[in-house]
């Protein structure tokens, strides 16, 4: 009988229709290895769990860990989980194991010996949830429950694992106290009404297969069927292994909480449609409505200038496809917002100009293409500063975005459409580009994290340019980890775009290998003051100095520098001036010129200036300004820019961090918030980045105070050599997790429940 069982839960885990194992899990719940000491829990510490759980934090004396201290690099070796203890005899448990994911490579994950069989096992971040079940004979004191299998990347071991759990006891009765842990999250129901809550706590936790196990084979006939009978995943009358498997699924990945829109992450969207309490077409309906309710009405933010028609059936189809064959991976039915200068089939490309409102090119964006192949859903286009000309975020087409922190601000640009739609929560992640700040900036003025990736490491092929010597494109999101996800997916050679020839090689297999919460310890970093690029702003200035201790408290050695040449490489301007009348009018004639019966009207700068009114007004001398610039092949001016800025900036960057043995340089992306809709003076800052080609990440550093107005973020800038974008997300990943700088903003809250559905026959936006 329990060999039976064993084996036809053996099938349902194995069969992709009950369980679909991915390599995914929640958020990894970082520990910080120099803060976390393993204590005896008092009673101070004791909160109820229970009547049949008893949850035990990493470091219990009741989990005892054997395994090597010290691993050899590429040894495979076993972590053995035992109890101890334990006073009642345990039916089920739920096992997080983390790990640091540049030190191990997790491999399996086993039962402990004959009683148990593995009933769910979820592979994050770092991370590893691991669902047991014993079936007649519960697991007692001494007895080993799981069997874990690493492989060691570096010389390390045991010390460096974290086992943490919650135990499904045998018997109920009096309720079981012990340490508080972030499992089993509360949900309020009349009589519970939560489905799968058999221990009548209001969530769906292990005490709940616990219970159902003893169950197993009812049906609705049998007098203990109201003990169970909320369990009956598909209400078919019998507790059988469907149920089962259905009940373990809820358990390892979201405890059947109601998954929450807001704020969410990749990984909070992905658990919760492994565990079938979210499918992507839902998620499209409730973002499409977050974007009717604040972009169109309400504060009217104007961040979207057009919604995908065929977003709602793209994420039916990948609905289906991750039913039959699971998901390609974690960006599976993930909503994008994209900068509306990419290259996206269906949408028109306009750059925000009335000029281009009719440009529907044949091609996407290589960045694009890659996102869609990984099964991302573009959602949207974002609005940007026309042609990605300014800091504000004012276009022909899409008008004036505003701040959702202050209305009365502007969001920082050009990428300002993409910062505010994720700052309101209208997509998961954002494509903006950068040519001398525009990831940066609206990622400081929205609280958000924006990557501008080394030059070559990510392709600009079908992105309208604005200068291609500093240009790159890259992501914005609401969480480091989301970054490090969408740039395994983005980075990449190209060969459309020569410069992706250098990133060949110089790429790890995941950014996300670099989620270490402990990362900041050992790190050196250094501060570059001068107020040419730190600026004056005391708030600004004080927000750094808060963030430069909390490095230090966080294990980092973080130091004052001076970098050669800074007045100099600060005194040259950005090379769009030159490049960008050449530039558009070849991307005209490789992207509109050629389409068959276009409807754009135009053929080159020229012709967009002689339409007199078809772009922003205020734009237009500029577009005169640059349409006059000479052959750049005869322009000494321009070929002298080119030859000696690039070099300089480079080699002083890499001597001020050879000379003191830097990882990381250190500023304020931007030296002051916006003052107006129009009023940007972000500073120098920026152009470090872009005069060098190294990368930059912008992670929020908190809030600037703003007496009676509402309060401004602020973030951070971490500068790093070239292709060392793992470095970047390490210690930024780190800062974040150890500050928790990210809120969302107050104009864009959540939407009542029964209005977190679109209207029907929503049409894209105007």
């Amino acid at each position: 009988m329990k060999i039976n069982w064993m084996r036809k839960l053996g099938a349902a885990v194995i069969s992709a229709s009950l369980f679909t194992t991915l390599a995914m899990a929640a958020s990894p719940l970082q520990v910080y290895a120099a803060q976390e000491e393993i204590t005896t829990v008092t009673p101070e510490q004791e909160v109820p769990i229970a009547d049949n759980v008893l949850a035990l934090a990493a470091g219990s004396p009741s989990l005892v860990l054997s395994g090597p201290v010290l691993a050899r690099v590429n040894e495979t070796f076993d972590v053995h989980v035992a109890l101890a203890s334990i006073e009642s005899g345990v039916k089920a448990g739920k096992f997080e194991i983390q790990y640091n994911t540049s030190l191990f490579e997790y491999i399996a994950a086993a039962a402990g010996d004959e009683k148990t069989q593995i009933v769910s096992d979820s592979k994050g971040i770092g991370q590893v949830t691991v669902v047991t079940a014993a079936s007649d004979t519960a697991l007692q004191s001494g007895d080993k429950a799981l069997i874990i299998t690493f492989k060691a990347k570096a010389r390390a071991g045991i010390n460096q694992i974290q086992v943490s759990a919650e135990l499904g006891l045998e018997n109920s009765g009096d309720v079981t106290v012990a340490q508080q842990t972030a499992h089993g999250i509360s949900i309020a129901a009349l009589d519970t009404g939560v489905k799968g809550d058999l221990n009548g706590n209001s969530v769906v936790d292990i005490g709940d297969l616990a219970i159902l196990i003893s169950y197993f084979g009812i049906s609705s006939e049998h007098a203990d069927w109201p003990r169970v009978s909320a369990a009956d995943h598909d209400a078919n009358g019998i507790i059988e292994i469907a149920d089962l498997a259905a009940l373990g699924k809820l358990i390892a990945f979201d405890a059947g909480t109601p998954f929450d829109v807001m704020e969410a992450s990749v990984m909070d969207i992905q658990n919760a449609m492994a565990a079938g309490t979210l499918t992507a077409e839902q998620l499209v309906e409730m973002y499409l409505a977050r974007i009717d309710a604040y972009d169109k009405n309400g504060p009217m933010l104007k961040s979207i200038i057009s919604t995908n028609p065929d977003a709602l059936k793209i994420a039916q189809e990948l609905d289906q496809e991750r039913a039959e064959k699971g998901p390609r991976g974690l960006l599976h039915g993930i909503p994008i917002i994209v900068k509306d200068n990419y290259n996206t089939i269906g949408m028109a490309t306009t750059a925000g100009c009335t000029c281009l409102k009719d440009n529907f090119t044949t091609s996407d964006a290589f960045m694009v293409e890659k996102l869609k192949e990984a099964g991302a859903i573009i959602l949207a286009k974002a609005n940007l500063h026309e042609f990605a000309f300014g800091l504000s975020t004012v276009s022909s087409l899409g008008g004036q975005t505003l701040n959702p922190y202050d209305l009365t601000k502007n969001p920082g640009g050009s990428s300002g459409g993409t910062g505010a739609a994720l700052a309101a929560n209208f997509g998961v992640i954002g494509l903006g580009t950068d040519t001398g700040g525009s990831i940066r900036v609206p990622s400081s003025y929205n609280n958000l994290v924006g990557l501008r990736p080394t030059i070559g490491l990510t392709s600009r092929e079908g992105i309208i340019p604005l200068a291609l010597t500093q240009d790159v494109g890259g992501p914005i999101a609401r969480t480091v980890e989301d970054i490090a996800i969408s740039m395994d997916v983005m980075k990449g050679y190209d060969p459309d775009d020569a410069a992706t020839l250098y990133s060949v090689g110089k790429t790890p297999t995941t950014y996300t290998q670099f989620l270490d919460a402990d990362g900041l310890r050992g790190a050196r970093i250094g501060v570059i003051r001068a107020s040419s690029v730190m600026g004056t702003n005391t708030k600004v200035i004080g927000l750094t100095n808060k963030a430069i201790e909390d490095m230090g408290k966080a294990g980092a050695t973080v130091i004052d520098v001076e970098v050669p040449n800074l007045s100099t490489i600060l005194s040259y301007g950005s090379l769009s001036g030159y490049e960008f009348k050449s530039q558009l009018n070849d991307y005209f004639a490789k992207y509109i010129n050629t389409v068959p019966d276009t409807k754009v009207p135009y053929k080159s700068l020229a012709d967009i200036i002689a339409s007199d009114t078809d772009m922003l007004a205020s734009q237009k001398s500029s577009y005169i300004t640059r349409n006059n610039i000479e052959d750049l092949a005869t322009n000494t001016a321009y070929k002298e820019i080119l030859l000696t800025r690039p070099k300089i900036t480079q080699e002083s960057l890499l001597k001020v961090m050879a000379d003191n043995n830097l990882d990381a340089l250190l500023y304020p992306s931007t030296a002051n918030p916006p003052t107006s809709l129009t009023g940007t003076s972000a500073g120098n800052a920026n152009r470090l980045s872009p005069f060098s080609g190294f990368p930059a990440i912008s992670v929020p550093m908190g809030f600037v105070d703003n007496g009676a107005n509402p309060k401004l973020p602020q973030n951070l800038e971490l500068l790093g050599r070239p292709f060392d974008e793992g470095t970047l997300i390490k210690l930024a990943y780190s800062y974040e997790q150890h500050t928790h700088h990210r809120e969302a903003p107050p104009q864009a809250p959540a939407l009542p429940v029964l209005e977190e559905q679109p209207a029907a026959g929503l049409q894209p936006a105007a």
